[in-house]
């Protein structure tokens, strides 16, 4: 039997100018794609902001803050880590303090709290053998706890009619990357819970989707190369991707408030491809390797 359900909620809500009261949920709102669309859904449609973070970029915090005050709208904050599931009960309670029923129109999901290494011995320093609480971590920061904040937002009422939860990955989910296992792991899982989450909740009128945005460059990207390596990376991608170039977190959450928009309101269990082709060339690259200025060869005709 099919749940009791407004069928065109999502439709209906998407037509709506956003009130006072209605909230966008950034989760990692400090750092990378995070930060940037929370500034952007503040402006666009017009959302106050409620950002979980770790504490570790206050400064960070205060310019969302700022921003976001500075546009005429509320924000607030839940410090703590919301990527367990303890965190993300005591985050859901603050958020229906600060915010109250039926008031979230968009919670993004852009937790970064992964353990690189090896499944077998080998690697030493941070590419050593991935120990039990490696697996723990990555998987419930950046997959289970997309799952749970699913849970606690609908046993709250906080989801507004036609609200959209959204996740966010990378074409690494189809790669074999070294050292990044688990991370592969996270992202595939995640996608597994936004195809079963989108069929649940669209029957109580709500959206799921994961957006796929390829490589940007972040503070927790980085953190996986050394400067050297870094750079060769930004180098291969650039030639991957047909534009030339990289694409920006300021790019990723201007096309975030375009899945606000009543025209998108379709989007549900989709990984939408935002990356611009990238995934599509990386063969290429192989092949023509003129990307990497470090080699020296003669010209062959």
């Amino acid at each position: 039997m099919k749940h009791p359900a407004q069928p065109h909620a999502a439709a209906q809500a998407a037509h709506r100018e956003p009130g006072d009261a209605e909230w966008a949920v950034v989760l990692g709102v400090t750092s990378g794609s995070g930060f940037e669309i929370a500034k952007a859904v503040a402006a666009v449609p017009g959302l106050n902001i409620f950002g979980a973070h770790r504490g570790h970029w206050p400064e960070q915090a205060a310019a969302v803050d700022a921003h976001v005050v500075a546009l005429g709208r509320k924000s607030a904050h839940f410090v703590g880590d919301v990527g367990t599931h303890a965190g993300v009960e005591h985050a859901a309670d603050r958020l229906l303090e600060v915010a109250g029923h039926q008031s979230v129109r968009i919670c993004v999901h852009a937790i970064a709290n992964a353990s690189l290494g090896l499944f077998l011995p080998g690697g030493d320093g941070p590419f050593r053998q991935f120990i039990p609480h490696n697996f723990h971590k990555t998987m419930d920061s950046m997959a289970n706890s997309f799952a749970w904040w699913a849970q606690a937002l609908v046993a709250r009422d906080l989801l507004a009619p036609g609200a959209q939860l959204l996740g966010l990955t990378n074409p690494i989910s189809d790669s074999m990357i070294h050292n990044f296992g688990i991370i592969t792991a996270a992202k595939a899982a995640l996608q597994v819970y936004v195809k079963h989450l989108a069929w649940e909740m669209g029957l109580l009128g709500y959206r799921v989707n994961l957006l796929n945005y390829g490589t940007v460059d972040t503070l927790a990207v980085k953190k996986a190369f050394t400067p050297e390596k870094w750079q060769r990376f930004q180098d291969v991608v650039a030639q991957a991707i047909p534009a030339g170039r990289m694409l920006s977190t300021a790019e990723v959450a201007q096309f975030v408030t375009l899945l606000l928009r009543p025209e998108a309101h379709w989007f549900n269990g989709a990984t939408i491809d935002f990356t611009g082709g990238q995934s599509q060339s990386l063969l290429n690259c192989l092949l023509y390797d003129e990307w990497d200025t470090t080699k020296t060869r003669e010209d062959k005709p």
